[in-house]
């Protein structure tokens, strides 16, 4: 039983926008007791020269496993004492606490007291604004004989045949080489791969693409009608929204040394034909249509749920942490490429939103991070869940979309900690669904709503990571 004269002393305070500072100090008294504890298991276990196993001098212990033990027994100290404060003062942490470098390099001590100081993210306080009654547009389109033509037309290169090429490079050609990445100031290089892709940018990429996840403003100027055993030389600035922070703002020059070049011949809709086991091109040309108009329904619920988010975060305004961690970027955008590949786009059309999204303003970012807060306490508010039936289909849908069994992902997703984030966005999508469900809903042709969304981008806006209803 912990005693007054034995209890930690805690102390909670503000320490800036959504984070708090607790200051500890843990009692000599229960110092030394765990310290003992530490010594008396590993009296038990050790193995020493000239001793059976668990019956060397203590003296011995203390001399060859003392500083261990005293760094043993401080990290347990100081996790039990941080966790203990968390639950008692019912904090929400973000992440892993910011050690002082005083509670870094203390040595502990049986005769003296422990004190600590942490910092720790956490999520704000704010009340959920009304969410009753809001006035939402429906982009609203047919899918047209022209729309199958480009699926199809699409379908053909994805299943074209890949032939080696040494250049000059044409639109879409396929690029691996070396690339060294440089952060200005740096001596040392920051980046190298072996295994970089490069694809050179179509026409409706307006000279634009992605390269190792950053987006390039000019990519298809450096690379059409480049050839094999080029040297070409990038230049950009690492976006503030990065998830690695030693990225963000800094210039960077990449080397890119093209190596292999290859470039799709289209299958023809006989190869089609047999890829997809459909007997007439007119079978084909149906599937591809429903195919199409399931995406269509995707996209227009998103864009639903997109203005509920932007609806809801615009109503309400509280403080956000100042750091932008490399944990929450990182994790902003995997969410963003689960939600992108469930809605059926291609992987390279994925990293090329990421990259864009990457390349977002701080402001951008951070506006995100503030709807991740309110669609959390949205979902809370009105109880969803997440049954395992839904899980199943969700991560079924994302392994579709990347060509891989849902066993593989579903595993891939366990190793990496992120099963919780499917759960959440199920989650989110089925609050945003409940808003709908009691919002003013008006149909809008989907050219019009493409222009608003093309506004917004221009304006600087934050806008749904869906494609638009149209595309």
């Amino acid at each position: 039983m912990t005693t007054q004269a034995t209890a930690n002393r805690v102390s909670v305070t503000d320490a800036g926008p959504a984070l708090k500072r607790i200051q500890i100090t843990i009692p000599a008294s229960r110092v030394a007791e765990h310290i003992e504890s530490q010594f008396g298991s590993l009296a038990k276990t050790a193995v020493m020269a000239g001793f059976r196993a668990g019956h060397a001098p203590r003296s011995l212990l203390q001399k060859r496993y003392g500083p261990a033990v005293l760094e043993e027994a401080k990290k347990e100290l100081f996790s039990t004492a941080v966790n203990d404060a968390v639950k008692e003062h019912k904090l929400q942490p973000l992440g892993q606490p910011i050690i002082t470098k005083e509670t870094a390099d203390c040595t502990l001590s049986p005769s003296q007291d422990f004190s600590l100081e942490v910092e720790v993210e956490v999520v704000p306080e704010f009340t959920l604004p009304a969410w009753e009654g809001l006035a939402l547009q429906r982009p609203v389109i047919d899918v047209l004989e022209s729309h199958v033509d480009d699926e199809i037309r699409r379908s053909s290169y994805r299943f074209g045949i890949p032939t080696r090429i040494d250049g000059p490079f044409e639109k879409l050609d396929r690029l691996v080489g070396r690339a060294v990445v440089h952060i200005e100031d740096a001596e040392a290089v920051f980046f190298e791969t072996d295994k970089a892709l490069a694809v050179v940018p179509s026409d409706e990429d307006g000279g634009k693409g992605q390269f190792l996840g950053l987006l390039i403003d000019d990519l298809e100027a450096t690379l059409l009608g480049r050839k094999t055993g080029d040297v070409v030389v990038m230049n950009t600035v690492g976006p503030e929204a990065h998830e690695l922070e030693a990225v963000r703002g800094k210039k960077l020059r990449i080397d890119y040394t093209i190596r292999e070049a290859e470039r799709i011949t289209p299958a023809t809709n006989e190869e089609l034909l047999a890829k997809s086991g459909i007997d007439t091109i007119e079978l084909m040309r149906e599937q591809v249509k429903m195919i199409l108009e399931k995406r269509r329904d995707e996209e227009q619920r998103g864009a639903l749920r997109e203005q509920v988010f932007e609806q809801l975060a615009a109503a309400v305004d509280f403080p956000l942490p100042e750091r932008l961690s490399a944990a929450q970027a990182e994790r902003d955008l995997e969410r963003a490429r689960m939600e992108l590949t469930y809605r059926g786009l291609e992987a390279d059309k994925v990293e090329a939103r990421l990259a864009a999204m990457r390349g977002a303003t701080t402001e951008q970012s951070r506006a995100r991070l503030k709807l991740f807060f309110i669609l959390a306490k949205l979902a809370e508010t009105l109880a969803v869940e997440a049954t395992e039936g839904e899980v199943n289909g969700r991560i079924a849908a994302i392994a579709r979309g990347r060509n891989l069994r849902p066993d593989a992902v579903r595993t891939e997703l366990e190793k990496a900690g992120r099963i919780g984030e499917v759960v959440l966005q199920i989650r989110e999508a089925k609050a945003a669904d409940r808003v709908i469900g009691k919002a003013t809903v008006t149909d809008i042709d989907a050219l019009e709503w493409n222009k608003q969304i093309e506004a917004k981008m221009k304006s600087g806006a934050s806008v749904s990571t869906a494609p638009p209803a149209a595309s």
